[in-house]
């Protein structure tokens, strides 16, 4: 299995996770966590804003299967609010959120279809959700909200491309983290949030693919 963002926060734990329970894991990010990862965890330099880190990341990992491809990676803006907005940073949010997503589940697509029951996470955010982003959350970060919007679209068009493939895909909402993106006010633990979505991901299956879903399981409105 795949994580990108592996680095630090969410990703850092889904990686400790999983290799803690024997999963053979690889850790995506510009560069290694300080102290480095687990026993047997494989690092691979990745910036998912580059196409051609993509590329490469694709070409050394060719011919192996992969089972599950967690999505995680994400960035906010420098500054929240309209005021605040300038262009170059918002597309900046975007090519990482929602381009990079895309971009390495096409490249790794091939070893994906050689893997077992192979699931693709994409980690989201209620942020992103028409129907609730707003309803108790005063984030203004508007690059970081579009940003997530558009994973969510992305989710559901690569959930029916990759249906003949039985390849489920998802978009998972991690709750509000307790790492350095989430900020000081977050209430749940990584620890608990990757635990939870790694429930989730291990009884994926294509007839699920496509949906909008909580860490605790429950679905959110688009």
């Amino acid at each position: 299995m795949l994580v990108t963002g592996a680095g630090r926060g969410l990703g850092r734990e889904l990686v400790r996770q999983y290799a803690t329970d024997g999963w053979r894991v690889i850790g995506c990010g510009r560069s290694p966590p300080a102290g480095g990862f687990e026993p047997g965890v494989e690092f691979q330099p990745l910036d998912v804003a580059d196409p051609e880190s993509v590329s490469a990341l694709a070409a050394r990992l060719a011919g192996r299967p992969l089972d599950v491809l967690v999505n995680n990676a994400a960035v906010r803006s420098p500054a929240a609010g309209l005021q605040a907005l300038k262009a170059d940073e918002f597309l900046a949010v975007l090519r990482v959120n929602t381009l990079g997503p895309v971009l390495v589940t096409r490249a790794l697509l091939a070893n994906l279809r050689l893997g077992r029951d192979p699931v693709v996470a994409n980690i989201g955010s209620r942020a992103g959700s028409m129907a609730e982003g707003l309803l108790d959350d005063d984030d203004d970060d508007y690059a970081y909200r579009c940003s997530k919007a558009a994973l969510n679209m992305a989710t559901v068009q690569l959930a029916r491309d990759l249906e003949p493939d039985g390849i489920a895909v998802l978009s998972l909402h991690p709750g509000w983290v307790k790492t350095d993106m989430g900020g000081e006010e977050a209430v749940l633990p990584a620890a608990d949030s990757a635990r939870a979505l790694r429930a989730i991901i291990a009884t994926a299956t294509p007839a699920l693919s496509g949906l909008f879903l909580a860490f605790d399981g429950r679905r959110v409105g688009w």
